[in-house]
């Protein structure tokens, strides 16, 4: 099994396109991962991040998806889905990432699996704070992480309270 990329990217500049940043730093909170589980800010850094891809076969993205739903809508996006989203992007990260992911494959280092875990902006104007819709759904995508985690068989531990039934023991 190789390793697992958890990427949380957006610009925490422009509210809640921030929110993937915002939900890789709650995860540092709230869980220990062994060696192999890699937890990334990958903030606006774009191409920059393909070597982070290196050895990576389960990359769990998490990002705003603008979907043209009620703000605050969770979005799971894999397979397919994927590259027909990130082609659509228009910020200056999410430029970056479809180039990386397209580098990524070039370079055969493409992962097994992708999983993109979204919401529904209310709003990318500047600011520093999440929209109320988008940071209601901060807890739950930390959920769906520890969901995909699980799907996967891959490690992790809760430090936010007793362990629940289906966590993993690193």
């Amino acid at each position: 099994m190789g390793k697992t990329l958890i990427l949380g990217v957006g610009n925490i500049l422009l509210s809640d396109d921030g929110v993937g940043v915002h939900v890789v730093r709650r995860l540092e909170e709230v869980a220990e991962f062994p060696p192999e589980v890699e937890v990334i800010d990958g903030g606006t850094k774009g191409m920059d991040l393909l070597h982070f891809l290196e050895g990576v076969s389960r990359l769990i993205i998490i990002d705003a998806v603008e979907t043209g739903g009620p703000p605050g809508t969770l979005t799971r996006l894999t397979g397919d889905q994927v590259p027909a989203y990130l082609s659509i992007k228009m910020s200056p990260h999410e430029i970056g990432l479809p180039d990386m992911l397209f580098a990524a494959q070039l370079r055969d280092i493409y992962p097994e699996e992708v999983v993109i875990l979204g919401v529904q902006p209310a709003t990318t104007e500047v600011g520093l704070d999440l929209s109320p819709a988008v940071a209601a759904q901060v807890e739950t995508l930390v959920e769906r992480v520890f969901e995909e985690l699980k799907r996967w068989g891959v490690p992790f531990r809760r430090r936010d309270g007793p362990p629940r039934p289906g966590d993993e023991s690193s």
